[in-house]
């Protein structure tokens, strides 16, 4: 009988397999993000004329939906109201970047207030539309949020004219004295994808709806929705800063998960980000809403890094250096001023 010597056994280093290296994390930060141009020009209105009147300075509503700039600037002296009969005779108020509709002007002027108005242009070209059409008998429909102060200020600009459609599933209960003569208008801070689906059904129920002159969603809505969609597909987490009643900023979350982002969530400011959202994510997107300080982002870029995302991508897909002049009653207060901004880090 033969014996015979079994094969060596290899050394214990050399049984020992190498773990796979984790997935480097990175954050993939939105461009355009935060203020836009009417935005910018609503805060600074209220920061000049507290500058150059002094406090305080009333404001009808939040000047812009963010609770960060609303605490700020109450803290230096505006005083936030609901309606101008809050206001005490003869003082001085500022209306909103959402607008206001006549019968809000018609109510500060039986008040004698010395109004500034903040009203973003984009806004006020709506409330022109609406106007328009409905000195030549147009049934108008408004596709926005009921009960959102800009729908509630374009449909006051022809209160017989205008009914808001809030949804795709609305269009069913619409009913127009002459469905030759309609025409759809919209909110600024609409989804996009959502509004071209409500138009697309309106369209379907009467085949001669007048489109608006021009695209009645901001210029910001669209391109903030456009940077979320790039990035959200190789994103398990997007977090997209801004308030609750900031309509854009809403919309980001769902289009970014409607895009392919894994989870996405909301919040005001960095401290409400939660550890349970980062269970296996590789990869964050970081965006803002339009009303929305860079500040804010900052904060939260700064969080990220203490959880070892401090790998900062910037994807971006447009350039924004549109500028909106003062409201006329502040111009003269202050010299040519330069937009704010952003964050700088290396793009994708």
């Amino acid at each position: 009988m033969t014996s015979s010597t079994p094969d060596a056994l290899p050394d214990a280093a050399d049984r020992t397999t190498t773990a796979p290296e984790a997935p480097a994390r990175r954050v993939l930060l939105a461009a355009p993000r935060g203020y836009c141009a009417g935005v910018d020009r609503a805060v600074i209105a209220v920061e000049k004329a507290l500058e150059h009147y002094g406090a305080p300075v009333y404001v009808r509503k939040e000047i812009v939906h963010n609770k960060h700039v609303v605490e700020t600037l109450a803290d230096r002296g505006a005083i936030f109201v609901d309606e101008t009969d809050e206001v005490p005779e003869g003082a001085r108020v500022v209306f909103s970047a959402h607008g206001v509709s006549p019968a809000v002007k018609e109510a500060a002027a039986a008040r004698n207030l010395d109004t500034i108005d903040a009203t973003c242009p984009l806004v006020t070209k709506v409330h022109k539309e609406a106007v328009r059409f409905a000195r030549d008998d147009f049934d108008i429909l408004l596709i926005g949020h009921e009960g959102h102060e800009e729908v509630e200020g374009t449909a006051g600009e022809a209160p017989d004219h205008v009914q808001v459609v809030d949804s795709p599933d609305a269009v069913e209960d619409v009913v127009v004295r002459d469905p030759s003569k309609v025409v759809w208008i919209s909110q600024t801070t609409l989804s996009v994808d959502e509004t071209m689906e409500t138009v697309r059904r309106l369209r379907e129920k009467f085949p001669t709806l007048q489109d608006p002159p021009s695209d009645d969603i901001c210029y910001a809505t669209q391109n903030r929705q456009v940077a979320v969609k790039k990035l959200a597909p190789e994103c398990d987490l997007v977090i997209v800063v801004g308030s609750a009643n900031s309509s854009n900023s809403v919309r980001l979350v769902e289009v970014a998960l409607g895009a392919g982002a894994r989870t996405s969530y909301r919040v005001d400011r960095a401290a409400e980000i939660e550890d349970a959202w980062f269970d296996g994510v590789t990869t964050v997107g970081v965006t803002s809403g339009a009303s929305v300080p860079e500040i804010l982002v900052d904060d939260v870029l700064r969080q990220l890094a203490e959880r070892g995302y401090a790998d900062v991508q910037e994807v971006r897909t447009a350039t924004e250096d549109l500028m909106f002049s003062l409201p006329r009653e502040l111009r003269g207060t202050m010299p040519p001023r330069e937009g704010r901004r952003s964050l700088q880090v290396d793009p994708v």
